[in-house]
């Protein structure tokens, strides 16, 4: 199905017109006409636009179909550690809100540990001069 047709769908099946995407999302109403009517192709960060501007999550614009899309089969990680495996099951079935909200909190975690040993090695550095 054609990307602009399936937003079309959404939104008119949402009772939304090309105005209120445009106040939701911030994109102009000529370039919403532009695909919809299949002259353009969004980006991913403005399809994430439409997605928000429509209350759906981004992959419901691609995936036409009942329930969730089935996950691309990666090959066998077998180097990884079983909690590693195990998170990584529990990150699968998370929902986008979740995971978005977990790699915030881990970046954040991760430059806060790394200016922490940032410091640390400046307090040890002025001990072993001394």
């Amino acid at each position: 199905m054609d990307i602009g047709k399936r937003l079309r769908i959404i939104r008119e099946s949402k009772d939304l017109s090309q105005g209120d995407i445009e106040r939701r999302s911030g994109l102009l109403r000529s370039y919403i006409s532009r695909v919809e009517g299949g002259y353009t192709g969004p980006s991913l960060p403005t399809l994430e636009k439409f997605a928000r501007a429509l209350g759906v999550e981004p992959y419901q614009l691609l995936f036409h179909n009942s329930g969730l899309p089935k996950a691309a089969r990666l090959p066998e990680q077998n180097h990884l550690t079983k909690p590693a495996k195990k998170l990584l099951r529990l990150f699968d079935h998370m929902s986008s809100g979740d995971r978005k909200m977990l790699l915030m909190m881990a970046g954040k975690l991760g430059r806060e540990l790394s200016s922490s040993k940032s410091r640390f090695g400046d307090h040890l550095g002025r001990f072993r001069a001394n």
